[in-house]
């Protein structure tokens, strides 16, 4: 078996990991560990763009009364000044490295001005993807090991299915858990391995219920519609043709609008489709002419505000672990995540992460910690993603989540226990036995280590 060492592990492959990986490589070596390919993560496949206050109208502070607005009243209000004040030097540091934005500003749902800086129209996370994942296959002090899994984590590093790898910091950048549902958006491969992990670790987790369901996935697959198109002129229709519900209401809006009469149709005859290219050739290719026939859509499970609980450093509870992107919850995104704020994220905290790791003391070596490959714990069965889609949707009550907080899985458990707790609607969560929101709930849901899976309400600032 592998032994080997190195100054900072970076577990995931996305833009998190892969930017938080650039950043530390100027003052130490890297290891940087995918249980896939290097391009097929969540952010690879996002679309919309980076949101950023870079035009000539704009300012931090409205985008970040942006983000408070979207967030329903949970957002963490000092994350959202770090993610709003830095978002426009990392993209500069994007155009620095290569990235070749377009030249205009996109506008998406919740936001009060043109801010959405995108690629290739709504290719964005891709080509974002590919230029950084050049930039870290040639740099020579970052190593990546493709197809590996974390098994334990260790403070002081981890044992994969490769071997022993030791480092005084290691960087969880493993994503989301939206491929928990049965109708997605996301890769296969995002299922919360990560947040497990750090649970198993001694880490806190927190809003985990809160899951942002997208509104415009074409039914009967997963190919999402980016909200960028609705920006530019793109209507929801009803059967009959007629407009239903406001197109860049909060996401959580349109998505219940449209799951209240079960699918909607997207009409994109009167946009710009050339601006689009990538996504009008995904229609065609699925056996859509989007010139001639609106696109049937409904709602999938797209994004997860839930995660391992950081600083704003993205420091865990954990001495020498940290988690930035979707992983992690900082509480920057609050009941429902801002359009394109999402790799805005990676790109701040895992700069931040990398920046932490690199200047914080070494903890002292321990024993292993942590281990995913218990029997059963990991496993995701189709049931189990029926059973998340049936009991932890869009619309959820009391019933259904108690009978899923029996399951084996983990994650499952937690999730549904985190809903029990949050006895109101909120964002992405919505239950039909407390269908509106109550400032008594207006706190984070938390789950510390030594609970017993019992759920905290945290009020963070």
């Amino acid at each position: 078996m592998r032994a080997e060492r190195t100054g900072l592990i970076v577990v995931g492959g996305g833009i998190a990991g892969m930017y938080g990986a650039l950043c530390a490589s100027a003052e130490t070596d890297v290891v940087l560990l995918t249980k896939g390919p290097l391009l097929t993560s969540a952010s690879y496949l996002a679309q919309g763009g980076v949101a950023a206050a870079v035009g000539v109208d704009d300012s931090p502070q409205l985008h970040a009364e942006d983000t408070l607005k979207a967030g329903r009243g949970l957002c963490r209000p000092s994350a959202v000044q770090a993610l709003t004040e830095e978002a426009p030097a990392r993209v500069a540091d994007l155009v620095d490295l290569g990235v070749p934005f377009d030249d205009d500003l996109g506008l998406e749902g919740g936001h009060s001005r043109r801010r959405v800086v995108h690629a290739e129209g709504a290719a964005t996370g891709a080509v974002i993807a590919r230029v950084l994942a050049k930039r870290v296959l040639e740099h020579p002090r970052i190593r990546v090991h493709e197809g590996e899994r974390v098994l334990e984590l260790r403070t002081g590093g981890v044992r994969t299915d490769g071997g022993l790898l030791d480092a005084p910091a290691t960087l969880l950048a493993t994503g989301g858990y939206s491929a928990l549902w049965a109708r997605t958006t996301n890769p296969p491969g995002s299922v919360g391995d990560g947040i497990v992990l750090a649970h198993h670790a001694g880490a806190a987790v927190a809003d985990l219920e809160l899951v942002q369901f997208h509104p415009t996935v074409v039914a009967g697959n997963g190919l999402l519609l980016s909200e960028a198109l609705r920006g530019e002129g793109a209507l929801l229709l009803d059967e009959h043709g007629e407009r239903f519900t406001d197109e860049l209401a909060p996401r959580d809006v349109v998505a219940r609008a449209i799951d209240q009469r079960g699918a909607a149709l997207l009409d994109l005859r009167d946009i710009d489709r050339g601006r689009f290219p990538a996504l009008m050739t995904a229609l065609v290719s699925h056996g859509f002419d989007p010139g001639r026939d609106p696109i049937p859509v409904s709602p999938a499970a797209h994004y997860t505000m839930g995660g391992v609980v950081t600083d704003l450093a993205c420091r865990t509870g954990v001495p020498g672990l940290y988690a930035a992107g979707e992983c992690a919850c900082t509480g920057v995104h609050g009941a429902n995540r801002l359009a394109s704020n999402s790799l805005l994220e990676c790109l701040v905290f895992g700069r931040r992460a990398a920046l932490a790791a690199l200047s914080d003391p070494s903890p002292a070596l321990q024993q292993t910690v942590a281990r995913s490959d218990r029997a059963g714990i990991d496993v995701v069965s189709q049931e189990l993603r029926a059973e998340l889609w049936r009991d932890a949707g869009l619309v959820r009550d009391g019933a259904g989540l108690e009978r899923l907080t029996r399951s084996p899985h983990t994650l499952a458990r937690l999730i549904a226990k985190s809903a029990l707790a949050r006895r109101e609607s909120r964002g992405g969560h919505f239950r039909a036995d407390f269908p509106f929101e109550d400032e008594a709930f207006a706190a984070h849901t938390v789950i510390r280590p030594g609970t017993a899976e019992q759920v905290e309400l945290e009020r963070w600032s």
